[in-house]
């Protein structure tokens, strides 16, 4: 429907009992145009006005709203532009991380800083500019990408991964600790850098005897003339039939944290923590339900919440309770600094909170609480509902990972589909599932060399056919009001060689390690990161990105504080805590393997010889392993029964649904469900395959 003016709009809304200005109308709406797309109910924007349940005033709201979309940015000239507005802060660098003000890794439009100045996509990544030179550093699943995305001509790519070749192995400390002039003013944003980035950059520039500049405004926000404003979406109440936990019993717990720690306050500054702690999700930034905010709780177990109060409906309003005092966003800092001049003692996590409150606080003269903050565990240790959940939305996740992989296998389909299309179907099959809300990250939807780029996004640049090699990897997840999902499955699409049956094998065997682990309490996820990798180290093989990452419960796909990956870590596994397992074996150009599920810690109900509890792994994901990649020959007797029984559990569970929603996807997992037998001596070579899992 075509916008009919504002004349006509301003009496429907009156005549609703909405008593905004069109003024403001409008603003509203440019937020919720920098909010991502809510797909799993994509009117819920309308939340956020007083409709009366008028479809003409909802229809005219959307007209205006696609008027109001920002045209395209030209991308010339934005260095240059950057390195202008360096020169009036009289400062010779500039640190661009990927992280905003919330340090999360979704970020909205108006903060993909990091992609405006550089034209990476990439969910990891940082940039350092100079007045005569710059540098863009991401880990090893990005290497390749930032190769096709970043100007070399611009910046120099560093890799944070050893082995990366051409990109050099370097850390952004290390690059600003060779590049930096002496005596030069290195500049920061104190709001989107943490205590613990503000030390180890201080420490480079200072080494160089440099001088580190904690600016009042980013420069690349200023050089960035079209940037979009913050995102609105609504906050809503998450219930108790999800929760598991009510607010206020969460703000108790917390608030003897707080009083065991000696602390009066707790700067909350993850807005993944909020919501869980205030059972409440949002929409403001892709794939993850977060509400953007700060917040302080009391050891009184009150909470100031300073949020954009147009996105809170009366309805979270009356959810949340008259101990959550609304403020306005702006609002946070000043009352950090009140409660550091009334001599209160602020718990702040180094690892998440903005450097500027440490800033803020010390220059009252008080000292904050320094450490992790007490909810990164309160929330990674999930209650019975939540893992109840988390088992309902694997399943019905399975379903839909089952048909997808059914409606590939019928004979010409993989031939039919491209990276993007089959992007498409598995999201509009998952989106047939009951609680789906969308989906928990970008899908990785990867056929031949492009399976090979670790956190690929396919593009209509880059997009490829199925059959471009013979496999195809996909990596996928999606967020339910009970639970979040994330899955990778490696399918032969068309004849592997043997090397890549081998390979495959190799990583199943790791994925397998992982899943039969037993282990003693107070165990933490770099000593099981070996299991993963051993079976490919034998052939001196490896993958450059960690085993397993925390998972939240309709939060984050990627959660803190625990996984599994070699970088040491103090955290140990806890029962609850929701963990995937993904090793991997990736051959730059021709092709890419992951096998991925997400599991939960369990105790066992044994001991080990020093009585200490030994704990384990329950698979939740549900979804086949491809048959025509696995060479049972490789496999111990042990591994192949874990997969045998694995497939066994994930036919017990899935066939009865897929027989009511799809039989033939029922048909289909029975046969790629079927036992595999050792043979007597391994096979000579991969046969003709005309489907995959048969």
């Amino acid at each position: 429907m075509s916008y009919k003016g504002d004349e006509h709009l301003a009496k429907l809304l009156a005549a609703a009992g909405e008593d905004r200005n069109l003024g403001t109308i409008k603003k509203i709406l440019s937020g919720i145009n920098a909010a991502p797309d809510d797909l799993g109910e994509p009117l819920r924007w309308t939340k956020l006005f007083k409709t009366g349940d008028d479809a003409e005033v909802v229809a005219q709201l959307s007209a205006l709203r696609e008027t109001l979309k920002p045209a395209a940015e030209p991308t010339g000239g934005r260095l240059a532009a950057l390195r202008a507005e360096m020169a009036k802060r009289n400062i010779d660098g500039f640190f661009i991380p990927r992280a905003d003000e919330f340090q999360g890794e979704y970020v909205p439009a108006r903060a993909e800083r990091l992609e405006w100045i550089t034209g990476f996509t990439g969910s990891a990544g940082y940039a350092v500019a100079l007045t005569d030179k710059a540098a863009f550093f991401t880990d090893g699943r990005y290497t390749l990408q930032a190769q096709t995305q970043v100007d070399q001509k611009d910046f120099e790519i560093c890799s944070l991964s050893e082995d990366q070749p051409p990109a050099p192995t370097m850390t952004p400390v290390e690059w600003i600790e060779k590049n930096l002039p002496k005596d030069a003013r290195f500049g920061i944003d104190p709001w989107v850098h943490t205590p613990n980035d503000i030390k180890k950059i201080r420490d480079a520039v200072e080494r160089v005897d440099g001088t580190l500049v904690l600016l009042d405004d980013n420069p690349l926000d200023a050089a960035w003339t079209a940037q979009p404003p913050a995102p609105l979406a609504p906050v809503v109440p998450h219930p108790l039939q999800y929760a598991g936990k009510a607010s206020d019993v969460k703000r108790q717990e917390l608030a003897n944290a707080l009083t065991d720690a000696g602390a009066d306050a707790l700067a909350i500054t993850l807005p993944e923590e909020i919501c869980w702690l205030l059972n409440i999700r949002g929409g403001d930034v892709p794939c993850t339900p977060f509400a953007l905010s700060y917040a302080i709780a009391h050891k009184d177990g009150t909470v100031d919440w300073f949020i954009d109060a147009e996105k809170v409906t009366d309805d979270t309003r009356a959810w949340v309770g008259t101990d959550v005092h609304l403020h306005p966003l702006e609002a946070f800092s000043g009352h950090i600094e009140k409660l550091a001049q009334d001599s209160k003692k602020i718990w702040i996590d180094p690892a998440a909170a903005p450097a500027k409150l440490e800033a803020i606080i010390e220059g009252t003269g008080a000292a904050p609480h320094i450490a992790r903050s007490p909810l990164q565990l309160m929330k990674a240790k999930k209650n019975d509902v939540e893992i109840q959940g988390a088992i309902n939305a694997h399943i019905r996740d399975g379903v839909a990972v089952a048909r997808f992989l059914s409606a590939l296998n019928e004979q010409g389909a993989a031939a039919k589909h491209d990276e993007l299309s089959a992007t498409q179907l598995l999201q509009d099959i998952r989106a047939e599932g009951e609680n789906f809300r969308g989906l928990s990250f970008d899908t990785i939807s990867g056929s031949g060399g492009n399976g090979a780029i670790v956190h690929y996004r396919s593009s209509e640049t880059t997009n490829q056919p199925l059959l471009s090699g013979p496999v195809y990897l996909v990596d996928s997840g999606a967020q339910y009001l009970d639970g979040t999902t994330d899955i990778t499955r490696t399918i032969a699409v068309d004849t592997p060689t043997q090397e890549m049956k081998e390979n495959f094998t190799r990583v199943l065997r790791g994925h397998i390690a992982v899943a039969m682990a037993i282990f003693p309490e107070g165990t933490t996820g770099d000593k099981l990161d070996v299991k993963a990798r051993a079976a490919l180290k034998e052939v001196g093989l490896d993958f450059a990105h960690g085993t397993g990452h925390g998972v939240g419960s309709y939060l984050s796909v990627h959660e803190g504080p625990c996984g599994i990956s070699p970088r040491a870590t103090s955290v140990p596994l806890e029962p609850g805590m929701i963990i995937s397992n993904e090793p991997g074996f990736y051959k730059a150009g021709e092709y890419g393997i992951r096998i991925e599920t997400l599991v939960t810690v369990i105790d066992t109900g044994k001991t080990d010889e020093n009585g200490k509890k030994l704990l384990g792994f329950k698979t939740l994901t549900l979804a086949p392993v491809d048959r025509n990649l696995i060479e049972p020959a490789l496999m111990s007797d042990d591994e192949l029964k874990w997969l045998n029984d694995y497939h066994a559990e994930v036919a017990r569970t899935l066939t009865p649904l897929l027989e009511k929603a799809d039989p033939k996807a029922a048909g289909f997992l029975k046969k790629s469900t079927q036992p595999i037998a050792k043979p007597a001596t391994p096979s000579a070579k991969s046969k003709k395959i005309n489907g995959f899992f048969m």
